[in-house]
């Protein structure tokens, strides 16, 4: 019988990136396991969104290979799921809720194909989903910093992908948005995905996350959380940004700065 070869959902080898000519990643090589929450964690300037969009190819790389499941990016569109920062978003477009839903469908549609009664009932799921099918068409501009979070939650939802990259989907959300994002993730990890995620608060990363990639413009380590998540692996990563607040045996909760 022969033994099938395991593929990693995203395999990152020797890549760098500059802006400038000044290494923002340099020489990174990882891989990572399926079905795993991994949180991406650094100081500031570690290139933690720069690496996300390196591996979308939204940005030029100066050397490296990126591979989705054992195939260039652009051969694996439909099996990747993107959440952006917020900030990058221009919420003043006008369209609605499910509108921007119904987007993450395009990419099994193809653009020439309009979305039809099938692809609005699984946006309506989604938004159903993350508890934002009351606004369904309400337009993104009148939603609020959580309520939009949850849309492009949505959204990738309705791409149906295997890999989801996520990139600081908790940063400005409520309380209950940030509970329904963590909840969110647990049911793709339960379902098998792999979701890589931009994360900056430090408290909750043991958690949230059962793998880490500690960055910061090089890979420091990459890993299950309980072997990585350690006081000298922070210190190393983070140096004089990082300000241990309680330590024990069996926790380590800081905060960065």
């Amino acid at each position: 019988m022969v033994k099938q070869e395991i593929v990693s959902p995203l395999s990152v080898q020797g890549l760098t990136v500059a802006y400038q000519k000044k290494p923002v990643l340099r020489d990174v090589t990882f891989t990572v396991p399926e079905g795993k929450l991994i949180g991406i964690i650094g100081p500031n300037g570690a290139g933690k969104s720069t690496l996300i969009k390196a591996a979308l190819g939204l940005i030029p790389r100066v050397t490296g290979e990126v591979t989705i499941f054992g195939k260039p990016y652009e051969q694996q569109r439909k099996a990747i799921g993107y959440v952006p920062q917020r900030e990058s978003v221009d919420w003043d477009f006008p369209t609605s809720a499910l509108d921007v839903v119904m987007m993450g469908r395009y990419g099994h549609l193809g653009w020439f194909k309009r979305p039809g009664a099938r692809e609005r009932e699984m946006a309506m799921d989604c938004l159903e989903k993350v508890g934002m099918a009351d606004f369904a068409g309400r337009q993104i501009s009148q939603l609020s910093g959580g309520q939009q979070q949850r849309i492009f939650l949505a959204r990738a939802l309705a791409q149906d992908a295997r890999l989801y990259f996520m990139d600081e989907p908790f940063v400005g959300v409520d309380a209950a948005t940030e509970k329904a994002i963590i909840t969110l993730l647990n049911e793709l990890k339960k379902q098998g995905k792999t979701v890589l995620v931009v994360h900056h608060d430090l408290a909750t990363v043991k958690e949230y996350f059962d793998w880490i990639m500690l960055l910061n413009v090089e890979l420091m380590g990459i890993g299950p959380t309980d072997d990585w998540f350690t006081k000298d692996n922070l210190q190393k990563t983070y140096g004089g940004r990082l300000a241990l607040l309680h330590s024990d045996e069996d926790a380590v909760i800081v905060s960065s700065r």
